[in-house]
């Protein structure tokens, strides 16, 4: 065998070894690599008790209840399945009904998700990307969302440039600003 047959055995037997070693590092985090699991998704997967996932989806109104000692119970819903949470800690000053949420946990025996950590969104107008298509999805996306997304503050209207355009410079006082 040649100087080059052999480097190119060394070359293709390296890469035949990183393809079958990136098989199956996705093969192991096949699961993981999911942002989150809807409600829907976790019932449809019959995901065991004890595994640990995300749950993502909205506060459904008037199922918030706080307890003792940062004892918080409230249900995750993606508008078809709705799964109670339980979480203790303290929750995201944002955390309110009926906005979305990303918990991070492990399902129990009676069907509650324990949460070890709760995530809330960072503003009125932000939603996941993962959470937002998981609504549309089901047909719940509100449309408030759009409204409020086109008309946000600081955006430019068509008329404002026309306006600003029009008005004549002579007319204003030397040193005033406009």
């Amino acid at each position: 065998m040649t100087r080059k047959q052999r480097r190119l055995v060394l070359i293709g037997s390296g890469l035949g070894v990183l393809a079958i070693s990136v098989g199956l590092v996705l093969s192991a985090l096949k699961d993981s690599i999911v942002f989150f699991n809807s409600p829907t998704d976790i019932v449809e997967k019959k995901v065991a008790p004890g595994t640990r996932v995300r749950l993502g989806g909205l506060v459904l109104p008037g199922t918030l209840q706080r307890g003792d000692a940062l004892q918080v119970r409230f249900e995750v819903s993606d508008g078809k399945t709705q799964i109670p949470v339980s979480y203790q800690g303290i929750l995201p000053d944002l955390f309110r009904e009926g906005q979305g949420v990303v918990t991070e946990g492990a399902l129990e025996p009676g069907g509650t998700f324990k949460a070890s950590s709760v995530l809330a969104k960072h503003d009125e107008n932000y939603m996941p990307k993962e959470v937002a298509d998981a609504l549309k999805k089901t047909g719940h996306w509100k449309d408030e969302y759009e409204k409020a997304k086109a008309g946000k503050p600081g955006t430019v209207k068509p008329d404002v440039g026309k306006a600003a355009a029009t008005t004549p410079v002579a007319d204003t006082p030397k040193g005033s600003v406009q």
